[in-house]
């Protein structure tokens, strides 16, 4: 990953907010990208590039929370920072509940709104990190058959019981046939022992959504 700056993209439904943010911000340095709307920027976001998400909360048609809670559902790498001019105390802590960084009231300092924006970035690449992680362990799993993940559903129930003999009793099949099995597994999981595909599937558990 490079050190530039992700982008930041607004999405209010106030041309004149629209404009005072990406003239603001863009004088600060940041790449700023404005829409007019909750479908306008589903419509232009590529879902793949950590960004800050400025989000007005009362929007015609699908409001703030609305798109929150689409974007959180669809796993995507933003971390969002709500603003409104009159959203009130159930909307924000709906919105801190879903994992926004902060509801900060129009009109607020831009100082603020810059310290937000970093601290936004910084969980969004996190973010990005523990999906990428977690996208690699998973297309590893994939490549076992179904008697391999039988095997690993085994050792991951019953780690003192993980010895070949002790598998090939519960399933009912050769010690040999486990020990053909295990290597393939080890191969297919790219770990090189019980413990390290034990630790490779705690580290998925740690990269699930809300874990971060």
């Amino acid at each position: 990953m490079n050190d530039q700056r992700p982008p930041v993209y607004v999405v209010d439904d106030d041309q004149d907010i629209r404009t005072s943010l990406s003239r603001g911000l863009g004088q600060r340095g940041f790449d700023v990208e404005c829409f007019a709307s909750a479908a306008e920027f589903l419509d232009a976001y590529d879902g793949e590039q950590a960004a800050c998400l400025i989000l007005d909360y009362g929007m015609p048609e699908m409001n703030g929370l609305e798109l929150q809670a689409l974007l959180t559902r669809r796993d995507l790498p933003l971390a969002v920072i709500f603003i409104t001019g009159h959203g009130g105390v159930p909307e924000s802590v709906q919105a801190m509940k879903g994992g926004a960084v902060d509801f900060l009231e129009k009109p607020f300092r831009q100082s603020v709104l810059v310290e937000r924006i970093e601290a936004a970035f910084d969980i969004a690449r996190a973010h990005q990190s523990a999906r990428g992680l977690r996208n690699d362990i998973h297309a590893r799993i994939g490549r076992l058959t179904a008697r391999e993940k039988e095997i690993v559903d085994h050792i991951l129930a019953h780690p003192a019981e993980a010895s070949s003999k002790d598998i090939a009793n519960s399933l009912g099949i050769s010690p040999r046939t486990i020990d053909h099995h295990r290597a393939r597994i080890l191969e297919k999981l790219q770990v090189r022992s019980v413990v390290e595909l034990v630790d490779l599937v705690g580290k998925l558990k740690q990269s699930e959504p809300g874990r971060t």
